[in-house]
């Protein structure tokens, strides 16, 4: 895990001593409402419907135990006793004292965290496969990369008032975990025909109200032109990008405006002058310093006995349920990546309780090397457990209720924190995702269904990722009253696609009638082993429209 060097502290140190000031300044009443809005976005601080909001940054999703404790106890003192996970890798503070946030960040910058740039208009955190570094069919970690972004981003003086906020995500497998197609610049890390690794580069993704699959400008960059080709990405956003209209601000609107190949030529033209003028190539050197931050730990080379494990597979049905549902590959023999459920019955998705947070210290603590990672899909993760130790953790992850074994299946909803908090939202989320976790939790008709996302908004912002659900559900207000739009048939892995929409919007008091009208559907037409998603794509939505609106 990457260290922060004397630079990197006392950047962060300055940074909250600086907004200390701001905030004494503004409650003081020398700042207005408006000169302290841009600072606390800045800082990553919201004003939402209740309490202020407070967002902070975790770069690539990487989380130490020492941070985790912190996050626990910042809970516990400064909050009403949890935090939320969200869709970005990161962690919310949802009931902060506004005085006090300065506090909260002096606490975050004792662990090496922070919130600078976790909003505002500006290179917000960079996200990763949470699985990066172990897995088997990786062609390099690609969290060094991240990291190399994340130096170059923060407090970059070109890039703090872009024409709205901007999102980087790299991956480095065929399996996209990480929507790199759904940001202003998705990379991938790949091989050309020499056996080289360079970075595939995409361009104008992005969700929210106007949803756009990002688009190939490069399919081949050398690794060490990485910034230089990035600066000349951003430098033609920020000149040309539309500031007169917020709704139409980001770099997907400007890609299609100009057409991709006008776009890429304009940035090709801007890279040749960095090139030539700036010299921003990124020398060997400092990617071997990064590169070693992410040294693989002390894996044994005798993880255990696989009899063992058979045994208490055969004998223990729950166990060999959350086994198959809530753990993944691993590229060292002998260890398995875990999933831990943020997705039990009746908890609001990506929710932790303080509690919680320090149990699971002490469990990565001894099980994980001291390491977890967040996920884009709100939950948790040790990616790297012995396979000898994993009926001893499932226990004591049951015991704190985090083994729901329901990863990948419909309850484990991704869902906004919608009118419960947010002064954006025009409808409720998180009754309407417990309503559904309730209404379908047998675990047999679960697996049955097999692998089915729910994605679930309350607002056009779409900050949980609606737009590419297998199942998309996005909150509308006529008239004051809750009303949910349907997709069907989106993506955001490497089969990245846009969901259908269903037909007119449906009441909140049937939105859980009408997912089970699609599923009692799906049931029906699907051919043997059949995806739900590859039955969507063959049928198209009209026998799930006809099903919905039958009445």
């Amino acid at each position: 895990m990457y260290q922060y060097d004397q630079y990197d502290q006392t950047l962060v140190e300055e940074r909250v001593q600086q907004y200390r000031s701001q905030t004494k300044r503004y409650l003081d009443g020398d700042l207005t409402d408006e000169q302290f809005r841009s600072l606390r976005l800045m800082n990553g601080l919201y004003i939402q419907t209740h309490a202020p909001l407070l967002r902070v940054s975790v770069p690539y999703g990487l989380i130490s135990t020492r941070q985790l404790r912190k996050l626990a106890s910042i809970a516990r003192d400064y909050d009403k006793g949890y935090v939320h996970f969200t869709t970005r890798q990161n962690v919310q503070f949802n009931w902060p004292e506004l005085e006090k946030v300065p506090d909260i960040l002096a606490e975050l910058a004792s662990v090496q965290m922070q919130s600078i740039q976790s909003s505002g208009n500006c290179i917000r955190n960079v996200t990763s496969d949470h699985f990066a570094g172990i897995c088997p069919d990786e062609v390099e970690d690609p969290r060094p990369w991240c990291e190399i972004i994340r130096q170059w981003s923060t407090f970059h003086p070109e890039f703090t008032w872009l024409p709205r906020k901007f999102k980087i995500a790299v991956t480095a497998t065929q399996k996209d975990r990480a929507a790199t197609q759904l940001h202003d610049i998705g990379l991938h890390l790949v091989k050309n025909g020499q056996g080289d690794v360079g970075f595939e580069v995409l361009v104008g993704g992005g969700l929210g109200r106007t949803p756009v699959i990002g688009k190939l400008i490069r399919p081949f960059l050398e690794k060490e032109e990485l910034l230089a080709y990035l600066e000349a990405i951003l430098r033609v956003y920020n000149r040309f990008g539309r500031r007169d209209n917020k709704y139409k601000a980001r770099i997907k609107i400007l890609v299609n405006a100009l057409g991709v190949d006008t776009f890429r030529e304009m940035v090709e033209t801007e890279w040749a002058l960095i090139r030539q003028e700036e010299q921003l190539e990124i020398p060997q050197h400092e990617i071997d310093r990064i590169q070693a931050c992410f040294a693989p730990p002390a894996y044994k080379a005798d993880s255990g006995n696989s009899a063992e494990l058979e045994t208490q597979l055969a004998e223990n049905r729950a166990f060999s349920n959350w086994f198959k549902q809530n753990t993944s590959e691993h590229k060292v023999a002998g260890y398995k990546a875990v999933i831990l459920s943020l997705k039990a019955r009746g908890c609001p998705p990506g929710d932790v309780t303080e509690k919680q947070l320090d149990a699971i210290a002490d469990l990565a603590d001894r099980y994980s090397f001291g390491l977890l990672r967040s996920l884009h899909s709100q939950n948790l993760a040790f990616t790297d457990v012995q396979e000898s130790e994993l009926f001893g953790l499932w226990q004591e992850l049951e015991a704190l209720n985090l083994a729901t074994a329901n990863i990948g299946t419909l309850t484990d909803i991704i869902c906004c924190p919608g009118l419960d908090f947010c002064s954006l939202a025009n409808a409720s989320s998180i009754p309407i995702a417990k309503e559904i976790s309730e209404r379908f939790d047998d675990i047999d008709y679960l697996y049955d269904l097999g692998e089915i996302n729910i994605k679930l908004s309350g607002c056009m912002n779409g900050c949980a990722h609606q737009s590419v659900g297998h199942i998309g559900i996005l909150g509308v207000d006529k008239k004051g009253v809750e009303w949910y739009q349907i997709t069907l048939g989106g993506s955001s892995e490497e089969d990245a696609a846009l969901g259908a929409r269903l037909g007119p919007a449906v009441s909140k008091a049937d939105i859980t009638d009408a997912i089970g009208k699609i599923l009692d559907t799906y049931i029906d037409l699907r051919l043997e082993q059949e995806p739900f998603l590859q039955t969507v794509r063959r049928t198209g939505v009209q026998p799930f429209k006809e099903k919905v609106y039958a009445d």
